[in-house]
């Protein structure tokens, strides 16, 4: 178990004399099971300390008195002399106070003298200056797929003792079950598993759309990152034959990845697809994940700034870090210029654009979790030339105006996906008209001409498609010389994906 390795780091650090160990993880309970189980095992003493209950021994003994006022609780602490291990709640929240620092300062140089560490939690916690010298950082790993399976046993085990429970699932569903509780805390796995439990006393297949839904609504709470359902595929995406190519390679990687390893290979970085608007690169990042079978996570850059000192990078942290979680999983960023122009108004935003740009390359070369990135950007001009540098993306793919065959075939799509049979309308002469026109000015055309026929109560035909079709103006028309300025940047720099 992962436990068993992470217990066997921490008691390093206790021989080695830290005194004060920041554990870095959002599962508070998760870290009292795993310091109760190393003070055991290297029979020391463990005591808990939150502001509501005092100091307390484990297995909860009286608090001592006093002991809910901090400042009493580390002195105690600091003038103990067994050996022990001190887990304190929410003391992250007191360290702003500059007489706390100090008096956690006092504790833990006395807890390096003697078998004792203080220890502290959290999810993102800035650790005062004054401290870093004394405190090292561990990060809990995410649970295990093992750990996900005793969840799911323990928690049908609690509530049918409670009441009746019928399980109802294939191996097969099982499997997803697990893989859906992926990338959330387990106290959160266990409240929505408890919940599906109780309301019916059944767990079946249907059940498996309630943990995707109550997932969802975990992950979207702070609007940093969206949770997309896998809906499209690559049926619904006319071309692209050398992108479509490139990540079919890939696959394999995906649904192998023991054998990957095995082969020398690694975890594909992600792809920069570079393009005209409306050609498809949006609708392709939600067809490459599921046709992976992998979550989707699409991150909201409009969500990322926040006018407090660096607040903003911290927002852009806990993202990596949900999208981490999650993993293996395709993170997508639309529209990714847009992360480097918050603004309207200027350029100088105290340097937030320049720490964040860092940020981003930082996690993008070092990261270590199974992220596939999957980035799209329509203007050349406003990506920083770090971005493209080699190493950041696995390739950079140019999403150009569809030829006429794939004109052709974004028509068929769009009519049969709105009941119309595509053999009773002229799609060659379609394809011809619309020569210039995205795939989504071609679905536009095909949406006016239906409100067309529905007003005059007609029938949807090809005359009123073409009219449509004349009286638009494509963005090939309107921004004709950024388009070729575009494509002459493209011609050298990458891949096509048509």
């Amino acid at each position: 178990m992962e436990s068993t390795a992470k217990l066997k780091d921490i008691e390093l650090l206790i021989r080695s004399h830290f005194g004060l160990i920041y554990l870095d993880t959002a599962e508070d309970e998760r870290a009292v099971v795993l310091l109760q189980h190393l003070a055991d095992r290297n029979h020391l003493r463990f005591f808990e300390w939150s502001a509501t209950k005092g100091l307390r021994r484990w297995p909860l003994e009286m608090a001592a008195e006093g002991s809910t006022d901090l400042a009493t609780a580390l002195q105690l602490a600091e003038r103990a002399t067994e050996p022990a291990v001190y887990y304190f709640h929410g003391l992250a929240g007191y360290l702003d106070d500059r007489l706390v620092q100090q008096r956690v300062k006092d504790t833990a140089t006395a807890m390096m003298r003697r078998n004792a560490a203080m220890f502290i939690s959290g999810a993102d916690v800035t650790l005062p200056e004054s401290l870093l010298p004394l405190c090292t950082h561990v990060r809990l790993p995410e649970p295990a797929q093992e750990d996900i399976v005793d969840l799911i046993r323990n928690v049908i085990r609690d509530v049918s003792s409670r009441k009746k429970i019928t399980v109802r699932l294939t191996s097969d569903e099982a499997g997803r079950l697990v893989f859906n509780l992926r990338g959330i805390t387990l106290m959160e796995a266990r409240k929505i598993l408890t919940r599906i439990l109780v309301e019916d006393g059944i767990l079946d297949s249907s059940d498996l759309r309630a943990v995707i839904d109550a997932k969802k609504s975990i992950i979207e709470k702070d609007g940093l990152l969206e949770y997309y359902p896998l809906e499209s595929s690559f049926r619904s995406i006319a071309d692209l034959k050398g992108l479509k190519a490139w990540l079919a390679k890939r696959k394999e990687i995906i649904t192998n990845p023991a054998q990957a390893r095995q082969f020398g290979l690694t975890f594909p970085k992600g792809v920069l697809l570079l393009g005209v608007q409306g050609c498809g690169k949006s609708l392709c990042s939600k067809a490459v994940a599921m046709e992976w079978g992998l979550p989707l996570l699409k991150f909201d850059p409009s969500a990322l700034y926040n006018k407090y000192l660096g607040e903003t990078e911290k927002n852009l942290k806990r993202a990596f870090l949900m999208a981490e979680r999650m993993s293996p999983v395709v993170l997508w960023f639309d529209e990714i210029e847009k992360l480097f122009a918050p603004s309207e108004g200027g350029s100088d935003d105290g340097g937030v654009s320049a720490r964040i740009l860092g940020q981003l390359l930082t996690w993008m070369q070092e990261r270590r979790a199974d992220v596939f990135v999957i980035a799209t950007a329509n203007d050349i001009q406003k990506l920083p030339p770090e971005m493209l540098r080699k190493g950041r993306f696995d390739e950079i793919f140019f999403v150009d105006l569809p030829d006429p065959e794939t004109r052709a075939a974004v028509f068929g799509i769009h009519l049969e996906k709105r009941g119309r049979d595509p053999r009773g309308f002229d799609i060659p002469a379609l394809a011809a008209a619309s020569e210039g026109f995205s795939g989504a000015e071609i679905e536009q055309s095909v949406v006016s001409a239906l409100y067309t026929a529905f007003a005059s109560k007609a029938a949807l035909e090809t005359p009123l498609l073409l009219n449509e079709i004349r009286m638009t103006r494509p963005l090939s028309v309107t921004m004709a010389d950024r388009i070729h300025a575009l494509r002459e940047w493209a011609r050298e720099k990458t891949v096509p994906a048509n």
